[in-house]
């Protein structure tokens, strides 16, 4: 994946700038759009560019592939529900002050609040478990807001001319980000070591991970979470931004600690967790992904 423009072919510099200036342009000039308006805009157009991408047909495939019990859904209306999400999210992120202030506010409930705060007395570092599901930047804003200041994992765009702007725009809700990769996983353990807070995903193919069962198929997931909190004494704790009924409102869920064992059974753990709260809101989690590959 490249870092730089100067490191793209000539057909890539073309496919990526021009694609970039068209997201830019599009995003630049949905901000002359009231917020109300623009977030379920945003949704629109994303469902519609989403068809065009064969995005629908994943979909399809995704839930097709998975527990028989989901056999009932409407494959139609989960592409809609998600790529709607999908483009709140970018309209979300891109907003900076009507969504932080909105996030900021959002009530937070479960046992993790606690067991964050309990750790924090106790000088330990926090690896808050989320996942590609409602607005996982609502979570950290949030909780930053409360006094909980956090990094945060990413990865990189394939886009370098997008992912420019797409990381400055995270970083309205805080400047420490770790890149993923080796230089950000450094970057990430000394954080930990210092007794810090950081939130990393959970949810995405992970090649060398280990198969464990999502929605009654062997999804590969990586163990990397699990053994970063085993390391360093680290809490390893479960946290979701639910998108409420009106489209623009979020409940942080924060659920229990995952007790300290081993790798595997913790990241089978956190898994079946994430599938808990997806059952309960289907179409907030990316059912996009390839998340089953092999």
């Amino acid at each position: 994946m490249p870092v730089d423009p100067s490191e793209l072919s000539t057909w890539s510099h073309v496919k990526y700038f021009g694609s970039n200036l068209f997201l830019r342009g599009l995003l630049l000039g949905a901000r002359l759009i009231p917020y109300r308006l623009r977030v379920p805009m945003m949704g629109r157009l994303v469902t519609g560019m989403g068809r065009l991408a064969g995005f629908d047909k994943r979909v399809h495939n995704n839930l097709r592939h998975v527990s028989p019990e989901l056999s009932g859904l409407d494959p139609d209306q989960l592409y809609r529900d998600v790529s709607d999400n999908a483009g709140r999210m970018i309209a979300e992120l891109y907003d900076g002050a009507t969504f932080y202030d909105k996030a900021r506010s959002a009530p937070i409930t479960g046992p993790g609040l606690e067991a964050l705060e309990a750790a924090r007395a106790a000088g330990r570092p926090v690896l808050l478990a989320t996942a590609h599901f409602g607005n996982y930047d609502a979570a950290r804003a949030a909780l930053t807001a409360r006094g909980h200041e956090m990094g945060a994992l990413y990865r990189r765009m394939a886009n370098p001319y997008f992912n420019e702007h797409y990381v400055a725009a995270m970083k309205t809700t805080g400047e420490l980000m770790f890149e993923q990769g080796k230089r950000g996983m450094v970057e990430l353990v000394r954080h930990l070591k210092k007794g810090g807070i950081a939130a990393i995903v959970t949810d995405l193919y992970a090649q060398g991970g280990e198969p464990i069962d999502f929605f009654g198929k062997p999804a590969v997931t990586s163990t990397v979470p699990a053994e970063l909190a085993l390391k360093f004494g680290a809490a390893l704790i479960p946290v979701y931004a639910v998108r409420q009924d009106n489209g623009l409102d979020f409940e942080i869920i924060m659920n229990a600690e995952v007790p300290p064992s081993d790798p595997l059974t913790m990241t089978k753990a956190l898994t079946a967790d994430l599938e808990s709260i997806v059952r309960k809101h289907v179409g907030q989690w990316f059912w996009i992904h390839r998340r089953w590959k092999t």
